[in-house]
């Protein structure tokens, strides 16, 4: 196992995420505790320490039976990972009452790692509402021992990033993102490493495989990257990919059963980041994914001064291409419900107007049709 330094701490590269647990009959709720056990008891054999949990997994069970099965375990084995649910607004002002039951929930009297979690459009101006005391609340059971490191994970954008940035910065030890060689540049995860090295805040990895997706390429794709390295796995390349970016500290991987940890595990035995070659191949071969399923908007805004109803076109053709390439997903409806319901693809009345100042031609009114109808 590779092991990354922080704060006089030695990490496991790779993490453990239970949110994606091995589960009975296909129902998310009903995690298979047994086997669930028998992953984490393999983990820990093989030198994973990091192990990540949160309030709303597998319908609030992912603390219990994480906590449950570290319990078996010496604390100093094993370094935990839980985070405060502000993607839901009516648990703004329950901090306290949350903080704790999560602490009997996973059987321990601290947690090493605690995050501000999902920090995105919908929730950031409650998380920065003094009236709310979240902050000062999380700060107040660092100093009392009950957090050791204190964090944020964060879905939504960039000015969302330095918004929070801004207001609490100085105190974020590390900040966990959507990171892969997919939304290197669909997502602008690039930019967001690079803001989160200007404030000396490590970075730690989530949606390494974007939920799976990345597991597998097409044909033509996974031939090419067969050619450069012909020894590597596809999930493989999208570890390496990780592994060549500076200030990544621990990688996360929702693993659902032994195969998935064992594969992981292999990877994750050797230190072998892509060269300029690999890594200029793998992004030709993101681009060539990206291409096949979305639509080519450069964000020139050109189109909004023309739209009778404001919209914000590259906004939403945005999030029609998140929404397009993962065939559904949180992400869109969650960001969408931040705005007022006259700005949403459906708003859209097919004048045609953003579409004949368009310098990439794209057809607007039909993508905010399609987009509409998906959701």
């Amino acid at each position: 196992m590779i092991y990354k330094e922080f704060h006089g701490l030695q990490l496991s590269a790779l993490g453990l995420g239970a949110m994606r647990l091995p589960v009975m009959d296909g129902k998310d709720n009903a995690i298979h505790e047994a086997a669930a056990f028998e992953m984490v008891d393999r983990a820990l054999e093989q030198g994973i320490n990091y192990f990540d949990t949160a309030w709303g997994y597998h319908g609030g069970n992912s603390e219990l039976v994480l906590g449950r099965a570290l319990r078996r375990h010496p604390r100093d084995r094993f370094y935990l990972a839980d985070k405060f649910p502000g993607y839901d607004l009516s648990n703004m002002d329950k901090a306290e009452e949350i903080f704790n039951r999560q602490l009997e929930k996973c059987q321990v009297d601290f947690f090493d790692f605690y995050l501000f979690h999902n920090v995105c459009e919908m929730n950031i101006d409650a998380y920065l509402d003094p009236k709310y005391g979240i902050f000062d609340y999380l700060k107040e059971q660092k100093t009392n021992g009950r957090i050791k490191h204190l964090g944020f994970s964060a879905h939504g954008g960039m000015e969302v990033l330095k918004r929070f940035l801004d207001a609490y910065g100085r105190d974020m030890e590390f900040c966990q993102i959507q990171l892969n060689y997919l939304d290197w540049t669909f997502q602008d995860a690039k930019a967001k490493v690079e803001l989160l090295r200007s404030w000396n805040i490590p970075v730690w990895v989530m949606e390494p495989l974007r939920g799976g997706h990345l597991a597998s390429l097409p044909d033509e794709q996974a031939a090419h990257l067969a050619a450069v390295r012909p020894d590597e796995t596809i999930p493989g390349w999208a570890f390496r990919f990780l592994q060549a970016i500076s200030g990544v500290t621990v990688i996360l991987s929702g693993m659902s059963n032994l195969e998935q940890l064992n594969a992981n595990l292999a990877t994750f035995s050797t230190d072998a980041p892509l060269s300029e070659t690999e890594m200029t191949a793998l992004l030709t071969a993101a681009s060539e994914l990206l291409g096949s399923k979305t639509v080519p908007c450069t964000a020139c805004r050109y189109c909004v001064n023309y739209c009778p109803q404001a919209l914000d076109i590259p906004m939403l053709l945005g999030l029609y291409n998140e929404h397009s390439l993962t065939g559904g997903g949180f992400l869109a409806p969650m960001r969408l419900a931040a705005l007022s319901k006259e700005k949403w693809p459906n708003a859209c009345i097919a004048c045609r107007s953003c579409e004949r100042v368009c310098p990439q031609q794209i057809k607007i009114s039909e993508a905010l049709d399609r987009f509409a109808r998906m959701l």
